[in-house]
């Protein structure tokens, strides 16, 4: 926690850290869970999820999705407005925060998306009513593509909370996808997906978005980027008292254009996952402070979804119940350090979106906490995905660590074997 290593223990009363001390005894009453031996973090807040509820819950939903952040080390979540109806209106994202009360396992928030004509709410919104402003500057359904330069010039001048943006410039797209089907027909292969949406396609969009943010003085946040092109854009240093930060995710961290060969359809993904050199250069950036924070874009689709042929195939993979593990390879490959990870799953995210008490280990903060055991191999097996599209595609992956419990507002929700089914997030709120 906040770039201490140590050993002690804690007390949790209400919902809360107590008390963090080098030696305290249970009292009279008290239920006393034994971590010696593995690391003690605050819990993961995830920036950025989509768990289709409402309108296509037969791939996934808020109560399967949030069951598989618990098991993850996920705490809280942050997620995306393009459901249907999508989450553009007032009456729209306070329905999603009504059935995420009665079904969500972990802690939650919904962005407001940005459309061509909703400037009106976006100046109006209550900031503590989400977390950020989702723009989709690339590829998206219906009204929430967003790219007339207008409408941008309006929602970047006056967003009165921070800006989010997917930034993939969708005329060049058109452009790549138009010369693979006049090469391919009908049959594109897989390994056509980092081309077709390139790298140039994102550095133009991430650039235009950065030139907006600093001609108006946005506080803007850049999602899963994925080419080592983009990294000029972004400054190294600490989170605090930056105007723009960035946020990569774990399957840009851990799998390579190499991997379609073997995955497939199952790591297609909006944006394309690319190279091996753009893998390490993300990396580094993760671990010098150029990018901010790290998430997983956690976006199920079912199997026989993902079966059909390239341009009919879903983009997006499950990722939220093996994302720390996943990182947690990183620390053990030294690649960064365990207080660097822990600063852009938990502290960065709750720094950049001003969460109130969560994602530190301090008395007084909400107890959402990750116990992650480091000597205990796992291998993940198809009849332990938690996802309601039930595939991974970290399946048959041996992870050198495991997580052996998550806590939730003081709560044991996982034991590392099963869920408390009676676990409950809180709607997360904001020091704004």
């Amino acid at each position: 926690n906040e770039d201490r290593l140590w050993y002690a223990d804690m007390r949790i009363c209400n919902g809360r850290i107590e008390t963090i001390a080098g030696t305290l005894r249970a009292q009279p009453g008290e239920s006393e869970y034994d971590a010696a031996g593995k690391w003690l973090l605050p819990g993961m807040i995830d920036d950025q999820v989509h768990f289709r509820e409402p309108g296509m819950t037969h791939k996934a939903d808020i109560a399967s999705e949030s069951r598989a952040c618990l098991a993850g080390g996920i705490t809280s979540f942050m997620e995306m407005p393009n459901t249907r109806p999508p989450a553009v209106t007032y009456d729209a994202l306070e329905s999603k925060y009504l059935r995420a009360a009665e079904t969500s396992r972990v802690n939650y928030a919904f962005y407001f998306g940005a459309t061509h004509d909703n400037l009106d709410l976006i100046r109006h919104l209550n900031p503590h009513s989400a977390p950020g402003i989702k723009v989709f500057m690339g590829a998206s359904t219906g009204n929430m593509l967003v790219d007339d330069p207008a409408t941008l010039e309006g929602i970047f001048r006056d967003a009165p909370i921070p800006l989010i943006t997917h930034c993939e410039d969708t005329p060049l797209i058109a452009t790549h996808l138009a010369a693979a089907r006049k090469r391919f027909g009908e049959a594109i292969p897989i390994a056509q997906h980092p081309i077709i949406r390139s790298r140039e396609a994102c550095l133009k969009s991430s650039r235009l978005a950065v030139d907006l943010a600093r001609r108006h003085g946005t506080r803007l946040h850049i999602l899963h980027i994925s080419t080592a092109d983009e990294l000029q854009l972004f400054t190294s240093g600490p989170i605090d008292g930056k105007q723009i930060t960035a946020e990569t995710c774990i399957h840009f961290l851990h799998f390579c254009d190499t991997d379609y060969a073997r995955l497939g359809n199952r790591i297609k993904c909006n944006p394309a996952i690319k190279t091996a050199n753009d893998r390490d250069a993300l990396i580094q950036a993760v671990a010098e402070q150029r990018i901010d924070v790290l998430a997983t874009d956690h976006a199920p689709h079912l199997a026989a979804e993902k079966e059909q042929p390239y341009e009919q195939a879903p983009s997006g993979l499950p990722l939220a119940q093996f994302a720390l593990q996943a990182a947690m390879e990183l620390v053990l490959d030294k690649k960064m350090t365990l207080q660097r990870l822990v600063e852009v799953v938990s502290h960065a995210p709750a720094k950049l979106f001003a969460v109130t008490e969560r994602g530190f280990l301090r008395e007084g903060y909400f107890a959402d906490l990750v116990v992650v055991d480091p000597d205990r191999p796992y291998t993940v097996h198809t009849d332990q995905v938690l996802s309601k599209c039930a595939w991974s595609p970290f399946e048959n992956t041996r992870f050198r660590s495991s997580i052996a419990a998550t806590f939730i507002n003081g709560q044991l929700g996982w034991n590392g074997e099963a869920i408390d089914e009676a676990t409950r997030g809180q709607r997360l709120r904001y020091q704004r």
